[in-house]
């Protein structure tokens, strides 16, 4: 896949229906490189490294597949209290690979620490010698291949000679860039807020195409704060805000064995010390997050494999959440309600039948279905003013709302799709060839 690189600099284009990127600028304590191993046959960024000088606190989520990368494994046995580098890999996933795989990363990690070392007798007044436990991995890409160890590590001088300690959005967007597989757009977004008096940045991009179904986490997403946060409270506030955010998207309904997101708090703008996930202070950088997540979850449902339309699935005043869940995701991951979707066809029976196969009891006499503003179902019957061309020309649209009303209770869930085009059957037909 071919990239214009200037295609995503420009904030003003709208070209699509996510089409809008923030110009992010520089957030103390990070660096970011980027390099080319050769890991695609054409020339393009696949290693990506973000490095914390002075370390970060951090936290993560994982994908919860019986079947999980190398780069988690690995991940799940760090200790250590502060990350110094993530370092980031496309096109093999490192899933699959067995002893080799992880021995691979023990290497990578191994070369790393040794000469983020030597960097940091370079640039530091106190150096830090750093281990190969301060190093996370993301990996993703290609299941089952075998690890391309040396030829990621012969790129690993070039990664540490174009460490800058600025950043501005072309390196933000070059790194956005360099996390991508199948996607055809940088998911990149930012937002600054208060905690007490003192503003703090909060940065995120991600990646993510397919293999989209949530468990804990959902592809890849990377969050960056100046704050000082503890990572004790950064992992309650991310687990907090991941529900309805990154585990609320669906693609294709599969879970990929390589899923993370992580958030990293370089703690370079010295705030009150939080001790509380309740802190009155953490309210509004609370709601900042929930944003940032909230709008990288959106991108990458929107930028799903070969998709036309985006899909926003309401499930209204449902006894439970997790039933407007179950029924949410129910019409998210149909093949019939998305190839509908696809086709332009208001097929609002396929919604009908997905909303059946959720196994929720519900009263048929309550239940309202709209399609935007359109109502389609009312009292358990077809609307009245129900008029299938002006839903079909509804349906045309870019962005299509669906709204389930069960009105039998007070919870409710919102869950992000898109439709299922031939494009995305060409695209994973020949994902590998």
């Amino acid at each position: 896949m071919d990239f214009n690189f200037n295609d995503f600099l420009d904030s003003r284009k709208k070209n699509s229906k996510m089409g809008h990127f923030q110009d992010l600028d520089h957030i103390d304590g990070l660096s970011i490189s980027t390099t080319s191993a050769n890991l695609y046959n054409k020339k393009r960024d696949d290693l990506v490294m973000f490095y914390f000088r002075k370390g970060a606190n951090y936290a993560s989520v994982y994908t919860q597949s019986k079947i999980i990368s190398e780069n988690i494994k690995w991940n799940l046995n760090i200790k250590s209290k502060k990350i110094k580098a993530l370092f980031v890999n496309t096109r093999n996933a490192n899933a699959f690979t067995g002893k080799e795989g992880y021995k691979g990363l023990k290497f990578l990690a191994e070369e790393l620490s040794k000469k983020l070392s030597e960097k940091q007798k370079l640039d530091e007044s106190k150096p830090e010698k750093i281990k190969p436990t301060d190093i996370l991995f993301a990996c993703t890409g290609t299941i089952g291949e075998t690890f391309p160890t040396q030829k990621i590590n012969a790129s690993i001088p070039d990664l540490i000679e174009k460490i800058k300690y600025t950043q501005n959005k072309y390196i933000w967007m070059k790194a956005a860039m360099g996390i991508l597989t199948t996607d055809l757009k940088p998911k990149i977004t930012m937002e600054e807020c208060y905690i007490g008096k003192k503003q703090v940045k909060i940065y995120g991009l991600a990646k993510g195409s397919g293999m989209i179904f949530p468990n804990m986490a959902t592809t890849l997403g990377f969050i960056f704060t100046d704050a000082t946060i503890s990572s004790s409270i950064l992992k309650q506030l991310l687990k907090k805000n991941i529900s309805n955010t990154f585990n609320a998207i669906s693609c294709d309904g599969d879970t990929s064995t390589n899923d993370m997101v992580s958030i990293f708090a370089t703690g370079e703008v010295n705030n009150s010390e939080i001790k509380n996930i309740n802190d009155n202070k953490l309210e509004n950088f609370n709601r900042s997050l929930f944003n940032v997540l909230l709008n990288l979850a959106k991108r990458v449902a929107a930028d799903g494999e070969g998709a036309s339309k985006f899909i926003t699935i309401q499930v209204k005043n449902c006894k439970t959440e997790d039933e407007a869940k179950k029924i949410s995701f129910s019409i998210a991951n149909s093949s019939l309600v998305k190839t509908a979707i696809a086709g332009e066809d208001p097929n609002w029976g396929r919604v009908i039948m997905a909303i059946g196969k959720s196994k929720v009891n519900l009263n048929l006499n309550k239940l309202l279905i709209k399609f935007g503003l359109f109502k389609i179902i009312e009292n358990g019957q077809l609307s009245k003013s129900y008029k299938e061309e002006e839903v079909a020309n509804y349906m045309k649209g870019e962005k299509i709302e669906i709204i389930v009303d069960l009105n039998i209770g007070k919870k409710e869930f919102t869950a992000y799709t898109m439709d299922l085009t031939k494009e995305y059957i060409d695209i994973n037909a020949n994902y590998r060839t």
